[in-house]
């Protein structure tokens, strides 16, 4: 079988700094101290498929420099690398380019290490130069911000053993939807996505995690929101630092503590003080010798995902700091009924914090209504 291997190496790098995304904006991204998270990412999922042994089974087709030979390089993978020139600064020219050509070398299967900007140019480029029923199938293997696209797997793991079942002619194919946000409305705090069409992908439902599914707006849904706030300012801890994930949920809880908080942001709370839109440093520098830290957070509708998606500023780091026991996961009852699987999920960029974080975790899903959940 031969299979496509691209890296966006750009991808990413606005997530822990705040940025919410990282399309036209990896200059300030750099600037707040952004690094690189997506070779990384591909050389986790590579060292994967090599220890499953498909390294041998495959025929392998990438890009030059960091979009994907330096990668393969690293874990000793052969590949048959592309004629064509990758700049310093890659861009999603260089991205469709690559796509292009991989088609017509007549890959089977394309795996690219990025977000849902990086999955939408593919999508272009591959109906660029064959028809939808010709196209090769497409996995993503996470490593941007939000990542709403249903084409993803969860992590580089489970995208390794989705290519093991795709070679062994284990899977199914289906159509995936591919899905971006806006980024620039989303920097000023206003979600707007959009379907850019479909792609066509193994379907192994275990390890890939669905599109995200849009929080209703329905009346009983707020009350549903509102009435597991006011459970979880019982349970909270009032003279703790607040770690506010983004979403709907938790903004609410944030209404009840009387601020108003950033919906697709992450912002701290101490003692009627409230820091918006923070990233990681400025996390760091808050909860620095605070004796206690509690973090609030919503699995994304459909994946759902605690963490790892639109909330990278929460790093591994600080996870580890502030402790499992200190996480209040909060979700309303439809939104528990619609994650696929009925499983939590993480995908921190830390597998041993991900192992560590494995388990059941208690969810507040009503008024005093909690529900005992497993995270993969």
């Amino acid at each position: 079988m031969k299979v496509g291997f691209l890296v966006n190496p750009i991808a990413g790098m606005g997530g822990k700094v705040g940025l919410k995304g990282t399309d036209g904006v990896v200059e300030r991204a750099l600037e707040l101290g952004a690094t690189s998270i997506a070779p990384q990412r591909g050389i986790e999922f590579l060292k994967h498929l090599t220890r499953l042994g498909v390294n041998e089974k495959i025929e392998v087709v990438s890009c030059p420099a960091e979009m994907g030979f330096s990668e393969l390089t690293t874990v000793g993978f052969d590949a048959s690398i592309l004629p064509m020139d990758v700049p310093k600064d890659s861009t999603a020219k260089d991205t469709k380019t690559a796509v292009e050509l991989m088609v017509r070398r007549g890959v089977d299967l394309i795996v690219f290490v990025g977000g849902d900007g990086t999955a939408r140019d593919i999508m272009d480029a591959v109906l660029e130069v064959s028809t939808y029923e010709d196209a090769p199938l497409v996995l993503g293997v996470p490593a941007g911000v939000k990542m709403y696209s249903g084409i993803f797997a969860t992590n580089p793991t489970d995208a390794a053993h989705v290519v093991e079942a795709v070679v062994n002619g284990e899977a199914q194919t289906t159509d995936f939807e591919i899905i971006d946000a806006d980024e620039e409305t989303t920097r000023e705090d206003h979600f707007t996505i959009r379907l850019c069409g479909l792609l066509k992908g193994p379907l192994m439902p275990t390890f890939i995690q669905g599109s995200k599914q849009v929080s209703s707006e329905a009346t009983d849904e707020h009350e549903n929101q509102m009435a597991t706030a006011r459970f979880a300012m019982e349970e909270l801890d009032r003279d703790a630092v607040l770690l506010l994930c983004p979403g709907t949920t938790v903004r609410c809880v944030a209404d009840l503590l009387g601020v108003a908080k950033t919906l697709l942001g992450v912002d701290v709370y101490w003692k009627g003080t409230l820091r918006k839109d923070v990233n990681e440093t400025a996390i760091r520098e808050a909860i620095a010798g605070k004796k206690r830290v509690q973090i609030i957070v919503s699995p994304i509708g459909r994946q759902g995902i605690l963490f790892g998606r639109g909330n990278q500023q929460v790093s591994p780091n600080i996870i580890r700091s502030v402790g499992k026991e200190n996480i209040f996961v909060v979700a309303t009852k439809a939104k528990i009924r619609g994650i696929e699987g009925g499983k939590l999920r993480v995908d921190t960029g830390d597998e041993d914090l991900d192992k560590q974080l494995g388990g059941f975790i208690r969810v507040m899903t009503d008024y005093r209504e909690w529900r005992l959940m497993p995270i993969e």
